[in-house]
């Protein structure tokens, strides 16, 4: 007898590090482990936030930083969080708007004295306040000498308004996820400024992420969807050919609905200091601890936090490392021996995990009284 394959719904943005997801369930992996895959297409992170706390959506590709604002209850709902796996690594960017490089701003240094010099006359979007793509933006300023919190006006937007807002003048940069970094380039509306890449070489991106109470009722099945999604992810990065098929399915009204050729560029990392990367053996997709704490070390240092939390403890209650561990094994994912791991950023600067007090301390740019995160 056959059994009928549980069905898990999932949300995802139209970006393309939710090749994964789709991918899983266009080509059945998702089914082969016996789940199905009921994937949910939303237009912003916080509607996207909204559905997955009210119960609406099981699981969803998710900014790390916004799972961590939740489990600390910055600026919205406060709710016990689960990080199942990573998605991706690299593959976002900032760029500038054509009317702002054609006053003469080159690069991040040409940048940076501008804002310097009419400081709040700017304004950059991004997606979350407390996402990815903020912190990126953030982190890139300050490390050049701008005061994010002063210098500029920082606003959210979805990522499929990233585009048309610079070309109609009402944000002057954008720090956004592909395909629309590409996008804005083809389109002759941006410019590349920095890839994420060069602010943090093989940084983490999207997870995906639910509820913990989700996570602890429904273990067999969080183990499946991981697998599958593991399955996907090693298959993106089997070949170049399975990277152009997956661009040509994304592409479609189902997903992203948008430009082939900037959607096949961010796949195969066209231009880009490092490539999107989904798998690596399994190293993209492990749950390390101090990638999450990293993201909470960013939330105190621009005042999203009043205090330091107990980063460790709560990194360790969100990131289900043991379950991630249980489905990497049962399709033959190489697993790390220890929890945390080391990069260098554009600043200069070594994060290692080791001393995140510390490390959120140490920054001369940063915001030391808390404000409320939109």
């Amino acid at each position: 007898m056959t059994l009928t394959p549980s069905p898990v719904r999932v949300g995802f943005m139209p970006l393309v590090d939710s090749a994964p997801l789709v991918m899983a369930s266009v080509l059945g992996f998702d089914r082969r482990h016996g789940v199905q895959l009921l994937l949910s297409r939303e237009s912003s992170w916080a509607g996207l936030r909204d559905k997955l706390l009210g119960g609406a959506l099981d699981l969803a590709q998710a900014l790390y930083g916004m799972v961590f604002g939740v489990q600390l209850g910055i600026g919205g709902p406060r709710e016990s969080m689960a990080v199942l796996m990573t998605l991706n690594r690299n593959g976002q960017g900032i760029s500038l708007s054509r009317r702002l490089t054609g006053q003469g701003v080159a690069d991040l240094n040409t940048l940076a004295a501008r804002l310097r010099a009419a400081p709040r006359t700017h304004v950059f979007a991004q997606t979350f306040p407390t996402g990815t793509h903020a912190m990126w933006l953030y982190y890139a300023l300050a490390s050049a000498g701008v005061h994010p919190m002063r210098d500029i006006r920082s606003v959210v937007l979805p990522p499929a308004q990233m585009v048309e807002a610079m070309r109609s003048g009402q944000v002057d940069g954008v720090s956004v996820g592909a395909p629309w970094n590409r996008i804005g380039l083809l389109e002759d509306v941006s410019v590349p400024l920095l890839s994420s890449s060069a602010i943090w070489p093989e940084h983490p991106d999207k997870v995906l992420a639910g509820r913990a109470a989700w996570a602890d009722a429904q273990p067999d099945t969080a183990v499946a969807v991981v697998r599958a999604v593991l399955e996907a992810s090693r298959w993106l990065e089997a070949s170049e050919a399975n990277r152009l098929a997956a661009a040509e399915i994304l592409a479609g009204d189902a997903w992203l609905a948008a430009r082939r050729d900037a959607i096949a560029g961010s796949l195969l990392g066209e231009g880009e200091p490092l490539p999107m990367r989904f798998h690596a053996d399994g190293a993209v997709n492990y749950p390390w601890l101090s990638d999450g704490i990293w993201f909470m070390t960013q939330h105190k240092r621009w005042g999203l936090l009043a205090d330091h939390p107990e980063y460790e403890a709560i990194a360790r209650r969100v990131q289900r490392v043991a379950l991630y561990r249980d489905a990497a094994a049962g399709v033959g994912v190489p697993l790390p021996e220890g929890e945390l791991r080391s990069s260098r950023l554009i600043d200069g600067l070594t994060w290692d995990g080791r001393d995140p007090r510390a490390y959120a301390d140490s920054f001369a740019i940063r915001q030391p009284q808390s404000i409320e995160a939109a």
